[in-house]
């Protein structure tokens, strides 16, 4: 359970209606199953202990009294397991017949939840043998225990600081006003739900959606078990389709029709930050709530979840083809806005050939489009100095040609030679003094090129390189207005080559596509023989890992020690551990240092969930200390 991880199951087990001496034992093999995974949090289906389509068996006392000796036998048979688990069966109290969870850990059975809302409608008859949940919270004697049955219990664990659990039955979910909404305003962040919905055409789609959407409206991890084969099809067919989300995301997800158990590491520690981030999120509020504690032993999470090596990028081509279009339209309608509000008659870029600087160009033609303005008024201007090298130079004036915009050349050589001149700087020590006269003249060059046009300068630098500094300040850190100033540099790659693959213009596309090929570098160094000589991957790390790192860091919350453990089981086989430190603390140290650069940024629009606007997202202080960043970075290995 290190850094907030509990591994969680959902399990439908193949039940014999209204024999709960099978189906307990059914229940506890997968218990066992479960248990050797290594599963805390274990859910069964609705009323799985007899079956949900006893029908009117569920007035034979016969069943109800073997239903609750079975529960009473599954309590002591699981005594030494390290789980909380939860049931369903029916259960008798003063005269009336409830439809409850049972929660059980270690040998006790903590509470019994009663469901709210019985459906009696379609095929559904639960209120022929069932009485909706009192609202108030009630004892039950079982044994020589006093056990609490209500709906308002909240389950937490000393063992899993923040952690709660709450419980809520089938169509409980299905309502307007779930029962959920209640737990999660008293505090859980995990909601597990008994289920025993059967399946017709196109419901398991909005079952889907339902439990995913809920998830993410609580911010809660939400654990769906529902009945599969074993229950009578007299007129119904169920199929164990189980599901366990976190936060608007499926983390897994049973194939239906073959009673399926399945297995997911909820994030109790993001949950966590999420709601403490989120201003709109209430605070606790137990009010008529009681909250019983249960234990688990502290131990790592054997993870099983699996973490996207570029969270920026969607997994899916299709997914990914649409949020590439609307990041462009973002990004076009931003700087549509601002050209619009200036008056200005043109737009000047700094083209060199790379990603960063294409991909500015490409989104200015697309707001040019916007507004009917003709793509000549766009300026490109070509800056070539001691670092260019021929493939970027071609590229550059290629892909302004192609677009249909300027194409203005000036040769800065000469006029950084003499600032050189003017400074007292030797042309041959190539430090950073060297390399940042070239970026500033380049950024003087544009400035006033704008100016004769009657324009503004767009910005081409990205998400990427704002976190870790990588910019030179008042040099291509400046602009009149940044387009990429949220794309993180994994993500550029794919909006070009997006744009690459629809764009009907086969040359254009090959343009593209070279320039996907060419290694991310500054050229601010004198090439080798002919080829680029300074790679920015081999000075910073590469980007992959760093917008890894820097998701993780301000979208999840996470702590150096997490991304580290994460990172070395995402990249396993890509980077070794040594490589993922070694660039891990690079990051940390970079994004504290240069935090001065971003607390000056130009304006610019956000696409993502992540941006470092001092505007928006990012409020911190430039001299904001890392240590204890790096405190716990240098005790990783």
């Amino acid at each position: 359970m290190r850094h907030g991880f509990i591994k969680t199951a959902a399990g439908t087990p193949k039940i014999q209606v209204a024999d709960c001496v099978y189906n307990a034992g059914e229940i506890l093999k997968l218990i066992r199953q479960m248990e050797t995974e290594g599963a805390k949090i274990m859910a069964f289906p609705e009323l799985c202990i007899t079956g949900y389509t006893c029908q009117d068996l569920f007035w034979q006392t016969l069943l109800l009294d073997s239903a609750k000796e079975q529960l009473v036998w599954l309590a002591g048979e699981t005594s030494q397991v390290d789980a909380l688990i939860i049931v369903g069966l029916p259960w008798e109290y003063n005269g009336k017949l409830y439809n409850v969870a049972a929660v059980l850990n270690r040998g006790k059975i903590l509470g019994l939840v009663p469901k709210t809302n019985l459906p009696n409608y379609a095929e559904y008859y639960e209120a022929r043998h069932f009485t909706p949940a009192d609202p108030e919270t009630h004892m039950v004697t079982i044994g020589e225990e006093n056990v609490p049955f209500g709906t308002k219990l909240l389950f937490s664990c000393p063992q899993m600081p923040g952690m709660k659990v709450a419980v809520e039955i089938c169509e409980d979910l299905w309502v307007p006003n779930p029962p959920s909404v209640g737990h999660a305003l008293a505090g859980a962040n995990v909601i597990v739900n008994l289920s025993a919905g059967d399946e017709i055409t196109g419901k398991d789609t909005y079952r889907r959606e339902l439990v995913k959407g809920q998830s993410a409206r609580l911010i809660c991890g939400y654990i769906y078990a529902t009945a599969g084969e074993g229950e009578s099809s007299t007129d119904l067919v169920f199929g164990g389709h189980n599901l366990i989300c976190e936060n608007g995301s499926i983390l897994k997800e049973a194939k239906r029709f073959i009673n399926e158990t399945i297995y997911g590491d909820l994030d109790i520690r993001r949950l966590v930050t999420e709601r403490r981030k989120m201003t709109t999120y209430p605070a606790a509020d137990t009010t008529g709530y009681q909250e019983i504690a249960f234990a688990l032993e502290k131990e790592e999470t054997k993870l099983t979840r699996t973490f996207p090596r570029k969270p920026f990028v969607p997994s899916g081509k299709e997914e990914r083809e649409k949020r590439c279009d609307e990041i462009l339209t973002i990004q076009a309608m931003g700087l549509k806005k601002r050209l619009e509000h200036t008056h200005s008659q043109s737009a000047v870029i700094g083209i060199s050939g790379g990603l960063d600087s294409t991909l500015a160009l490409l989104v200015t033609a697309r707001a040019f489009d916007f507004l009917g303005m003709p793509r000549e008024k766009i300026t490109a201007v070509t800056m070539p100095c001691f670092g260019t090298t021929d493939r970027t130079y071609r590229n550059a004036c290629d892909l302004t040609e192609k677009l249909g915009a300027t194409l203005r050349e000036v040769d800065i050589r000469e006029a950084v030679t003499i600032h050189f001149r003017d400074i007292g700087h030797d042309m041959e020590n190539h430090d950073v003094t060297y390399e940042n006269c070239q970026a500033r003249e380049r950024t003087q060059v544009i400035m006033d090129i704008a100016n004769q046009t009657g324009g503004m300068v767009i910005g081409t630098g990205d998400l990427s390189e704002l976190a870790l500094g990588w910019a030179t300040y008042n040099g291509d850190h400046m602009s009149m207005y940044a387009v990429n100033t949220s794309i993180p540099k994994t993500l550029v790659r794919h909006l070009v080559r997006y744009y690459a693959d629809t764009c009907e213009d086969d040359r254009l596309s090959e343009i593209l596509l070279d320039i996907l090929d060419t290694p991310v570098s500054p050229e601010l160094l004198p090439p080798k023989d002919g080829e680029i000589a300074q790679k920015t991957e081999d000075l910073v790390g590469p980007y992959e890992l760093h917008d890894f790192f820097l998701y993780y860091m301000l979208r999840a919350g996470y702590e150096p020690d997490k991304i580290f453990r994460i990172a070395v089981q995402t990249f396993e086989g890509v980077y070794d551990r040594e490589v993922i430190l070694k660039w891990l603390k690079n990051f940390y140290r970079r994004f504290f240092m240069q935090q001065f650069k971003r607390s000056c940024l130009p304006d610019g629009p956000k696409v993502g969930t992540v941006a470092v606007s001092p505007r928006g997202d990012l409020r911190m202080s430039s001299d904001s200390c890392v240590r204890i960043w790096m405190d716990q970075v240098e005790k990783l290995s």
